[in-house]
């Protein structure tokens, strides 16, 4: 036990108490300051005590910064009056407060009623992991002397690839992947509060870069951007999105000064493995992200992931400041939803950055995004909106082969009008191939397997989707439909569950348990599904379903003309699932002619919807099967 100051060090149970009560210290801080009461009156250097509390592994010295910071707040020190703790500029700390040795037990406690790691009031001490067994030559320890020199980012890279080699404490090990992790968006902190889109951006894109890596689990931008603006424990977060790492930062822009800070922090017990802050011009961002980028995927690369995993590659990214920042608020947009405003704002930027550089890739392959996005919900004209897509798509992937996005684009105008199945398949294997990481491959390539009829494999592409995306609500809503129509009801069920508590204002939702309800008979329930159901063309495509099964036949036939005089061009395969439904065949066969001629995304989902049973045994089925290049 030592003593300092009205202040009492417990070496044994590893407890830090002032007048009786307990001050809350992590337990790698009370191992620092410990450290340094054990040699007070002398200058302890930054190295011997990385050496000391960090023997078998790397850690940048910002990490020991930020722990000097913590032990001064909790002992009420201040670096310009210090106390206890005296900062010598490139020299290293001492502590210079009088130490005492003391025998015995905290006032008001026993040696047995407060056990190692436990506290006053029953809370529990997390554990400290267990120090990795790593190579520690002097040579690699001189590496952190030159972390004020631009191979910073390769350090960090060792400091944080030692923390994840084998050997690691299996006690102190997260129970999800220890190869995971979650990007957090990145906090504006810029004077005028005017950079979300950058700040955002910045996020997606190294979300992005992430994912390229084979074996890491990265969370995708929906769910780990549903904790913008919150500030919530990072263990809660880790838990929620099932990672065992999360990087988070913020950004400051003032002019063409931007000061980028990111952090990555181990979940299980909030120990902060890397963290650094980069100062560049807005030309030189670029730079940053890559170095960013590389400390993060080089790290996780060590050994537990494959050893042919691309690098990051800043390739594709080579353009002006101003092209970039059109692409990102383009993205900003894009990611806001489905409104006709936010897309024709996400337009109109994409265009602006290929107009300020016609070969920068991505806004290339952002423009054939939206003008698909657009065409799908009858914004703009059909055949020209996914002509233009494809010249889109067609164009970024000339440009950069090795950007999945433009391979991602083209498969979506391959399956959603072209109807080109191999073509979309070579597509979203290149793009898999690229970002392995990617849940949107995975949901387009479920997308897919259910067109072709693969209903089993379509169920299991969106579980993976949903592992990388957990919290967000159409992935859950696609899977229940997939298993809706495998006919696994009761999964399907929970699977909607999820979705309605992600989102309960979810269109489609009600629409979809109607179905079910449907299938298994209970026609009321199915019934007040429809009617509660959010969605428009949903709710005017699921009543006439429903008054039908009831032999409600007047209030169906009302409920199909209003759904034929509001959405005829853009529901036709909805208005043909009607007719089949109520076994009146020709009527089904016309509106699916239609929907044909129309390109209607639905039209392919004629195979596998269960609705379209009654068709079957017809000729015009196959025929139309043939024509739209889908397997008998």
């Amino acid at each position: 036990m030592k003593s300092f100051k009205g202040f009492r060090l417990d070496t044994v149970n590893h407890l830090l108490w002032r007048n009786g009560d307990r001050v809350p210290v992590a337990p790698k801080g009370f191992d620092v300051l410990a450290y340094l009461v054990e040699h007070a009156g002398r200058v302890v250097t930054q190295d011997e005590m990385l050496e000391a509390l960090w023997s078998e592994t790397y850690v940048n010295p910002e990490v020991l910064r930020k722990y000097i910071l913590e032990i001064r707040k909790a002992l009420g020190d201040r670096p310009d009056k210090p106390e206890f703790i005296e900062t010598l500029p490139k020299r290293g700390y001492r502590f210079i407060a009088r130490v005492a040795d003391e025998s015995g037990i905290e006032p008001g406690a026993s040696a047995t009623s407060l056990p190692t790691g436990e506290h006053a009031k029953g809370e529990t001490v997390e554990a400290e992991a267990t120090p990795l067994k790593v190579e520690n030559s002097p040579a690699k320890r001189t590496l952190w002397k030159l972390a004020i020199t631009p191979v910073l980012a390769l350090v960090a890279v060792a400091a944080i690839g030692a923390y994840f080699r084998p050997g690691r404490s299996a006690a102190n090990a997260s129970s999800s992947n220890n190869t995971s992790i979650a990007v957090l968006p990145f906090a504006d902190m810029s004077p005028a509060k005017d950079q979300e889109y950058f700040s955002d951006g910045l996020a997606e894109e190294l979300i992005n870069d992430l994912a390229k890596v084979s074996g890491l689990k990265v969370i995708g931008r929906s769910s780990s951007f549903q904790f913008k603006g919150k500030n919530e424990d990072l263990r809660d977060v880790g838990r929620k999105l099932g990672v065992a790492t999360i990087l988070e930062g913020s950004v400051r822009r003032e002019g063409n000064h931007v000061r980028i800070t990111a952090e990555l922090t181990e979940v299980d017990d909030g120990f902060q493995l890397w963290s650094q802050t980069y100062d560049r011009e807005i030309n030189h961002i670029f730079v940053a992200q890559d170095e960013i980028a590389r400390a993060v995927t080089g790290a996780l690369q060590v050994k537990l992931l494959s050893p042919n995993s691309p690098e990051v590659s800043s390739g594709s990214r080579s353009t002006s400041p101003e092209a970039y920042q059109a692409y990102l608020q383009g993205q900003y947009f894009i990611a806001r939803g489905q409104d006709k405003r936010d897309l024709d704002n996400a337009l109109s930027y994409s265009d602006r950055a290929i107009k300020l550089d016609a070969n920068y890739a991505p806004a290339w392959a952002q423009r054939s995004q939206a003008l698909r996005t657009m065409a799908n919900l009858a914004l703009i004209e059909n055949t020209e909106a996914f002509q233009r897509a494809r010249e889109s798509a067609q164009k970024a992937i000339a440009l950069d082969p090795n950007l999945a996005a433009g391979h991602l684009a083209m498969a979506m105008v391959q399956i959603n009008y072209d109807w080109d199945w191999e073509g979309a398949d070579v597509s979203l294997k290149r793009a898999g191939l690229l970002e392995p990481g990617s849940a949107e491959v995975l949901r387009c390539r479920a997308h897919l397997a259910r067109m072709l009829g693969r209903v089993d494999e379509a169920i299991e592409l969106y579980k993976q989707a949903i592992a990388l995306d957990p919290l967000k609500a159409n992935f859950h809503l696609a899977l229940a439909y997939e298993l809706y129509i495998g006919g696994r009801y009761e999964k399907a069920r929970d699977a909607l569950q999820r979705a309605q508590d992600l989102n309960p204002q979810l269109s489609s939702l009600h629409l979809t348990r109607g179905q079910i309800l449907l299938s298994e008979g209970h026609l009321q329930e199915a019934r007040a599904e429809m009617e509660n159901e959010t969605g428009e063309w949903e709710k005017l495509t699921g009543e006439p379903l429903a008054y039908y099964a009831l032999g409600r036949r007047e209030e169906s036939e009302g409920a199909l003309k209003k759904l034929i005089a509001s959405y005829q061009n853009d529901c036709a395969f909805q208005i043909a699932e009607v007719y089949a439904y109520r076994g009146e065949t020709d009527k089904a066969f016309e509106w699916l002619d239609r929907a044909y001629r129309q390109r209607d995304p639905g039209a392919p989902e004629l195979k596998t919807d269960p609705l379209m049973r009654s068709l079957r045994q017809d000729r015009r089925y196959t025929e139309l099967l043939k024509k739209m290049r889908l397997p008998m």
